[in-house]
């Protein structure tokens, strides 16, 4: 402790970020403050009210810190540290993707699509919505409304005759010419409002159209309208909206259930309610609502906030004290910060009382399903006659055509469910084509010696997609590397190859195991292999649709390779350039309008 105080003595009144350390050099905790001494200072001073600051400061052994310029520099290093390292006293959330929006190009005719990342491109962008589920969701609803295209720029420029988008009544056939640009324009307009959420506009407008085609007898296009009309009355009806007011806002509710915690984040935008984002937070110590809030707030508004701008209004279901480098942090970003409000009437509490009930039963339902993980995995400790419950369960799987661009596959499960970002794929290679033993014994040799490379713990049981050959091309490889600590299982499918009908190969036993079709522990079992095989199938997809697409191009005289990517991320694909114009081609970066009449005679060709 007199290290510590001396070194308070010294320390910079500036803004900056303090990481704190146990004697063997662990990180215990990240924190920023806006004046260092004053706030480090504080944990030592004066006693600590609550229990899980006691048990921090009373393995403080060292401190470090950052100065930074401002505040709000302190506020996005600390979030970075957080994320990096982990530290056992700060509230942890897993860090998500970016947020999806819909984009609606600027052109003559418009297109609209699914985005994330940077918002670029030139046109309009709606959301964010809360996943890529309710992005689709929207985006079905505008296809059989308003039939706006969503094909790409390269295929609308190509085509002589409409495509299947077109027969299902989907797309309005732009490309053709079978609707007019004014009357598209109109469409686009009604999108646009939809998504702003300005239905009342929309069904005016639509309901004046289906009257004059009414008045002229047009009775087949006024069908059509109504049934535009009825569709965008049964969302209303589906939704608590504000049409009275253009607004954004984030409704943050949180829920507790012994030391379990669940976070959800309700979207609304233009008065329109676009989904929610459930979070489970890992807290390793004692912690009080308000706080877990408030660092969640943190947390969301300086890393998933990236790609989206901030919303007008920010309700919470509880009064919780927030960081004013927050706000400070979206004003420098967005150039304005939303208004925190707990205390809410009118269509506010309904949004509220939506969020407070969805938040609840998200977490009932996330305890019940870690409940059922959990006797899954006991019955699973007896099925196979374990010492203990295994912490962590890997499963391989190989994916092939025909022996051709072989990939293996590994997921990981623990007792909370799978761990994806440890999932791992593995390209095979240096085998002969169709040798599953050879690629499951090569996947298993990398990944076990990464792991002992990155002095990470081994798994407790290892499944293996396969019987018995697999089984014991496995077991060679933990024999060379001299590990006895790893239970493998080979799963093979039964005489019938039906599900719950699989035969458990145990090494050193000459029959398989069979188990009911109901127990649990078969049910996991199942769960991580069909998993493994998903993973598989993906990535060998992905490898055999490069390959064939790649292979094609690499025909095509004067390409070389950074041609050919671009070529490549132009056009998408083979069935694209095909279609594509001696105009269309010479628009791609580093082709000449020479070398793309050399590409379009090669390819008319091949047709």
């Amino acid at each position: 402790m007199r290290s510590i105080n001396e070194f308070l003595v010294h320390l910079t009144t500036e803004p900056g970020v303090y990481r704190m350390f146990n004697a063997a050099g662990t990180l215990l905790y990240v924190g920023k403050a806006k004046n260092l001494k004053k706030r480090v200072s504080s944990y030592f001073n004066r006693p600590p009210m609550e229990i899980k600051t006691q048990k921090l400061v009373s393995q403080v052994a060292s401190i470090e810190v950052t100065v930074t310029p401002t505040e709000v520099e302190a506020l996005l290093l600390e979030n970075t540290l957080i994320k990096q390292h982990r530290p056992r006293y700060n509230i942890l959330f897993k860090d998500d993707k970016s947020y999806p929006y819909l984009y609606l190009s600027k052109a003559d005719f418009p297109r609209i699509a699914a985005v994330r990342g940077s918002r670029k491109l030139p046109g309009d962008y709606f959301g964010p919505y809360p996943s890529m589920g309710a992005v689709r969701q929207t985006l079905d609803t505008l296809y059989k409304t308003f039939t706006i295209r969503q094909c790409n720029d390269s295929f609308f420029a190509n085509r002589s005759r409409p495509c299947l988008q077109y027969q299902i009544k989907r797309c309005s056939a732009p490309c053709v010419g079978y609707i007019s640009q004014e009357q598209y324009q109109q469409d686009v307009q009604r999108v646009k409002w939809f998504l702003q959420g300005k239905d009342r506009d929309v069904l005016q407008q639509l309901g004046e159209q289906m009257q004059r085609y009414s008045d002229d007898l047009q009775f087949e296009a006024a069908a059509r309208v109504r049934d535009q009309i009825k569709t965008l009355q049964q969302l209303q009806q589906q939704q608590i909206t504000d049409t009275q007011h253009d607004i954004d806002v984030d409704v943050i509710t949180l829920a507790q259930q012994n030391e379990v915690f669940c976070v959800q984040v309700l979207f609304v935008r233009h008065g329109r309610i676009l989904g929610n984002k459930v979070f489970f937070p890992t807290v390793l110590e004692p912690e009080t609502p308000e706080n877990l809030l408030s660092a969640f707030i943190v947390q969301f508004y300086t890393s998933n906030m990236a790609t989206q701008s901030a919303p007008q209004e920010v309700i919470t279901d509880r009064l919780c004290e927030i960081d004013s480098s927050v706000s400070a942090y979206l004003t420098q970003q967005y150039h304005r910060a939303p208004e925190w409000k707990h205390d809410v009437r009118g269509i506010r509490r309904k949004w509220l009382d939506l969020a407070t009930l969805n938040v609840q039963q998200a977490l009932l339902s996330h305890l019940a399903n870690q409940q059922k993980l959990a006797q899954q995995f006991q019955a699973l400790t007896h099925a196979l006659h374990l010492s203990q419950v295994p912490e962590r369960i890997e499963c391989f799987d190989i994916s092939h055509t025909q022996g051709e661009l072989t990939v293996a596959s590994c997921v990981v499960f623990d007792q909370k469910g799978a761990l994806k970002t440890s999932y791992r794929r593995f390209n095979i290679t240096g085998i002969t084509g169709g040798d599953d033993y050879a690629a499951m014994a090569q996947a298993l040799s990398r990944h076990i010696q990464r792991l002992i490379k990155a002095e990470k713990p081994l798994p407790a049981l290892i499944l293996i997609d396969g019987g018995k050959g697999q089984l014991s091309a496995a077991q060679a490889v933990l024999i060379e590397l001299a590990i006895n600590s790893i239970t493998l299982i080979g799963v093979a499918k039964g005489p019938a190859r039906k599900a719950g009908m699989e035969q458990l190969w145990r090494i050193g036993h000459d029959l398989p195991l069979s188990l009911p079709h109901d127990f649990p522990a078969l049910h996991l079992i199942q769960k991580i292999r069909d998993e493994a095989h998903r993973f598989a199938i993906t990535g060998h997809r992905k490898q055999r649709q490069k390959k064939r697409v790649q292979s094609v191009l690499e025909q095509i005289p004067g390409i070389g390779k950074q041609r050919r990517q671009a070529i490549l991320q132009h056009f998408g694909g083979w069935q694209t350039l095909q279609q594509a114009t001696v105009e269309e081609l010479a628009k791609v970066p580093g082709v000449s309008r020479h070398l793309a009449q050399e590409i379009y005679r090669w390819i008319k060709e091949q047709r």
